[in-house]
């Protein structure tokens, strides 16, 4: 039926004009792709269509309300429990309508609920997607002096690992937006046909004939998941108000379903006038001045910067190559958006804001510190990093000796070739971060961050060829840092006159190990402070004393890095 139906989409009557808004332009929804691929090697299906056609009828067959659930998920895919309840946490990450009850279910909700049978198949479908790959700076000697030099350790990775492709010495960078968005909506363009006939019904009492496979609105608002109107970075709702067919529906009325082929072509037209839009933006772009990634149009102001923060309203707030400093965003900077913190070498980089999704890409030898992530944070290709985050879940992949202090409500999920991870419990807090948690629905009650789920050590989503045999080798997993080499992180009070919120705290409990080094420290270091307070030494030797001290603390000042923080303190 499927094939049938694939069929008479091809055959296509012209495509419907004019589009209700012309001025607003078809993009893919980039945060399914980028936070929605999951390195399960039985969710990818080398012939989706071939594969999904018989899966969907099977999952249709067993659910309710159109809804499946965790159980039925594990039976018709063959995947464990726990593989079945992370897709229905992933999928619940990414989904367009935040009117869904799997966005809002309570953890011990999330696998009664499950997921809608027409967004489980869209989502099932695109684990077939192959990432772009990283591509080489096109001045790779200006970042010669802040990218670190390979680790000792790189020889003994596999030749084909994808962390070596950034590491190398070519200099490799994540590929810019315009990029990623072109290579996207070209996977989309080339299957559309597919997705449509997933989504299509046939009309009852019809025989064979172009108009006998039909979307209804219903359906249609499902490809919402995958492509979006207007302004990047800004969902719109609903979907069919930017079609030509659905538009001005009554909406007390339902409204009449569509030719599956009329919805094909006029999605077909808005995807081929997109690709020829960003073509002509990067070929410009290749023809002027380079710059760091080949960012938006409205982020091009900032790529003569050594440190780069580019933030628009189309998009995620870009924070690049930012070296050797201190940099703080607050929420009246970042709130309710998104951020991808990219490039970054020998910096503390402060994100006190709740964000939507978070990615860390590329960065060495840095802190970063993020406030609340309500939907998805996403760790790549970093090396010797510390990660801060308060966050409902995150991915990490293809990291090296980098420490991760969570508050996490679901699974860390540890994916790709990484090596030498710790985790440990959250170990900071700002005077917002409550309120920040609470406005994203981060848990403070819910902290999974000893309990990380390894995946493959090969990612089936990026575009190299592997070994035989490789495929199903398991991601090494992360240790948790021992309890006597925990500390708090102390967030400097940036800006005094502003608003002091009601966190005074740490709001996640700490386990009880760490927590009873916490108070052995402590209590260690009121002796020593006793100790020397009460140390009967004439004034001259309390001075060389004071002053020993003060030079051995500078010293670890100046050893650390921390130095510059304190410079970026008295700056400002």
């Amino acid at each position: 039926m499927i094939e049938e139906d694939q069929d008479l989409i091809d055959q296509s009557p012209p495509p419907p004009d004019p589009n209700p808004n012309p001025n607003s332009a078809i993009h893919p929804r980039r945060v399914s792709f980028e936070h929605g691929l999951l390195p399960i090697q039985k969710l990818v299906f080398a012939d989706p269509i071939q594969t999904l056609a018989p899966v969907k009828r099977k999952l249709a067959d067993a659910a309710t309300n159109n809804r499946v659930g965790s159980g039925v998920i594990a039976e018709v895919l063959q995947i464990s429990g726990d593989h079945a309840r992370l897709v229905l946490e992933t999928l619940g990450s990414v989904l367009h309508s935040e009117g869904d009850p799997l966005v809002g279910a309570k953890p011990e909700e999330v696998e009664s609920v499950g997921a809608d049978l027409r967004d489980l198949v869209l989502f099932l479908y695109i684990q077939s997607y192959k990432k772009l790959l990283p591509r080489t700076h096109k001045d790779s000697a200006a970042v010669a002096d802040v990218w670190p030099s390979t680790s000792a350790f790189d020889g003994y990775l596999s030749a084909l690992s994808p962390i070596q492709l950034v590491r190398s010495n070519s200099r490799r960078f994540m590929p810019s937006q315009a990029d990623d968005e072109a290579h996207q909506l070209s996977y989309l363009q080339k299957h559309l046909a597919n997705i449509i006939s997933l989504l299509a019904e046939p009309v009852e009492g019809e025989g064979e004939g172009e108009e006998s496979v039909v979307l209804s609105m219903e359906a249609f608002e499902h490809l919402g998941f995958l492509v979006q109107f207007g302004d990047k970075g800004s969902d719109v709702s609903p979907l069919s108000q930017a079609t030509p067919f659905f538009a001005n529906s009554d909406p007390d009325m339902p409204a009449v379903p569509v030719p599956a082929s009329q919805v094909h072509d006029w999605l077909l037209q808005n995807i081929a006038s997109a690709l020829e839009s960003i073509t002509e933006r990067i070929s410009g772009k290749e023809n002027g001045p380079s710059n760091a990634s080949d960012q938006d149009d409205a982020m091009s102001d900032a790529c003569d910067a050594p440190n780069k923060v580019a933030s628009s309203g189309r998009g995620p707030c870009l924070i690049e190559g930012v070296s050797k400093t201190s940099l703080v965003k607050q929420a009246s900077d970042l709130r309710g958006r998104s951020v991808k913190v990219v490039n970054c070498h020998d910096s503390v980089i402060y994100l006190l804001a709740p964000l939507r999704y978070a990615t860390v890409h590329g960065c060495s030898d840095t802190t970063i510190v993020l406030g609340a992530v309500g939907k998805a944070l996403r760790v790549e290709h970093c090396e010797r990093v510390h990660v801060i985050a308060a966050a409902k879940r995150v991915c990490i992949a293809n990291c090296r000796e980098c420490v991760f202090f969570l508050g996490v409500n679901q699974r860390p999920l540890i994916v790709g070739d990484n090596h030498k991870l710790q985790v440990a419990p959250y170990n900071t807090y700002y005077s917002h971060l409550e309120e920040h948690m609470s406005e994203v629905g981060v848990e403070a009650t819910i902290n999974k961050w000893d309990k990380p789920l390894a995946l493959g050590a090969v990612d089936p989503h990026d575009s190299l060829s592997h070994p035989a045999g490789v495929a199903d080798a398991q991601a090494e997993s992360a240790a948790c840092v021992d309890p006597d080499q925990f500390i708090n992180f102390l967030i400097p009070n940036w800006f005094n006159g502003e608003e002091i919120g009601s966190t005074k705290d740490n709001p996640f409990p700490l386990p009880d190990p760490y927590m009873a080094a916490q108070q052995r420290n402590l209590k260690n270091l009121e002796e020593t402070r006793r100790s020397l307070r009460e140390t009967p030494l004439e004034e001259n030797r309390k001075k060389e004393l004071s002053s020993a001290l003060h030079v051995y603390f500078k010293d670890w000042l100046y050893a650390s890095g921390n130095i510059r923080q304190l410079y970026c303190l008295q700056g400002d």
